[in-house]
């Protein structure tokens, strides 16, 4: 249990450094696409007073019909790819920024937790970083992980500390550009 704890702990450390990030750019708004973590990522975000100045709102995509229906995943992608893979979670990425004209920046994130995943996909999450410019929405970065955590619980905690820290990256590095 102190292991998940600490998974906690770091998760929501993630969040207060991604907040501390938006305070410092200031214009800078997101949105995020969860699936596998349950909208955990944006509840940490939530825990942190004032966030609501750059979090837009999160979707919780959890079904396939749901990813295509609010999202615009296409249904041959999840044919040949599933739900949890790269290329589902990159759409889910560029589609949630598309309906989020506010958002400069969105997330997504897909993945097996288990019980009972595939054993070659169990603990693997996908996470998709999107970013919209003058010109164009486009994937930014891409990151395939294989969780430490062996626990659904902890590994959702320390799924939502994972995309945080990969969008703060992102945040840190587009600022800097």
């Amino acid at each position: 249990m102190s292991g998940c704890i600490e998974i906690l702990k770091t998760a929501q450390e993630s969040a207060r450094a991604l907040v501390k990030q938006l305070e410092f750019n200031q214009t800078d708004r997101l949105v995020m696409a969860e699936s596998c973590t349950g909208g955990l990522a944006a509840g940490l975000l939530a825990q942190v007073p004032g966030v609501s100045q750059w979090l837009c709102g999160s979707a919780v995509t959890y079904r396939e019909s749901v990813k295509t229906k609010w999202l615009g995943v296409s249904t041959t992608t999840l044919a040949n790819y599933r739900a949890e893979s790269m290329e589902t979670t990159s759409e889910m990425a560029l589609g949630v920024l598309r309906q989020t004209s506010e958002a400069k920046y969105s997330a997504a994130i897909t993945g097996h937790l288990g019980p009972d995943a595939p054993p070659a996909t169990d603990g693997h999450i996908f996470i998709a970083i999107a970013v919209r410019s003058d010109k164009e929405t486009q994937i930014y970065s891409t990151h395939c992980l294989k969780l430490d955590s062996l626990e659904r619980v902890a590994r959702q905690y320390e799924s939502a500390g994972r995309v945080l820290r990969c969008l703060r990256e992102a945040m840190a590095a587009g600022n800097n550009d």
